[in-house]
C-alpha cells in the first residue's frame, strides 16, 4: 500500500507533526516511483551523478534510515554499504529492481517507525562512535525530515529529466 501524502493537521502535537512530515517526505519518494519502467529505474539522468538514479536514491534513503534509527539511536553495529571503502555504495543497485528496494525502503520505514514509538523526544542516541551519536530523537527526526525532503527534490528532478512527470506531494 502506497504511503499517504498527507500533511499533519495544523494543532497537532509535536510528536505527531515531526512523524507526520517526515512520512509524507518519505512517501514522496515513493510516489516518484510510481509506473516507472526497470530501465528508468536506473537510468543515472546527471552526468555528474552516475549511481543517483531513481533506484540508487530510494536504496540511499532506506540505509539512511538504518544508520540514524538503528546504528545511531539504538547503537546497533554500524554495518550496511554507506560503510564500506566504496563511495556512494549504498547507491550501487545494478541488477535489484525498484519494487525490492521500494519494499526494503517501505520496511526500514516501518522499523524506524517502531523506534521512534518506543522511545521519547527527549531520549539520546546509543552510539557513540559518531560525533551525532549521542543526538536526541528529536533531533534525528528533524536532521531526517530535511534529509528526506532534500532527495524527496532531487526523486522529483530525476522523475521530470526521466519522462517529463511533474507534482507536488
Amino acid at each position: 500500500m502506497a504511503p499517504s501524502r498527507t500533511r499533519p493537521e495544523f494543532t497537532a502535537d509535536e510528536r505527531t507533526q515531526l512523524v507526520g512530515w517526515l512520512d509524507l517526505q518519505r512517501a514522496v519518494i515513493t510516489w516518484k516511483c510510481a509506473g516507472l519502467s526497470e530501465e528508468d529505474a536506473h537510468r543515472p539522468v546527471l552526468p555528474a551523478s552516475p549511481l543517483m538514479t531513481m533506484a540508487g536514491l530510494v536504496s540511499h534513503m532506506r540505509w539512511v534510515e538504518n544508520l540514524w534509527f538503528e546504528i545511531v539511536m539504538l547503537g546497533d553495529p554500524a554495518t550496511g554499504p554507506q560503510f564500506s571503502d566504496t563511495e556512494d555504495a549504498d547507491m550501487i543497485v545494478d541488477g535489484t529492481p525498484l519494487a525490492q528496494l521500494l519494499d526494503d525502503y517501505d520496511r526500514q520505514c516501518t522499523r524506524s517507525n517502531e523506534i521512534i514509538a518506543a522511545h521519547s523526544l527527549d531520549d539520546r542516541g546509543k552510539n557513540t562512535d559518531f560525533k551525532s551519536g549521542t543526538a536526541s530523537l528529536r533531533w534525528i527526526l528533524l536532521h531526517m525530515i530535511e534529509e528526506t525532503a532534500r532527495h524527496a527534490g532531487h526523486a522529483d528532478a530525476i522523475r521530470e529529466l526521466l519522462d517529463g512527470s511533474k507534482g507536488y506531494y
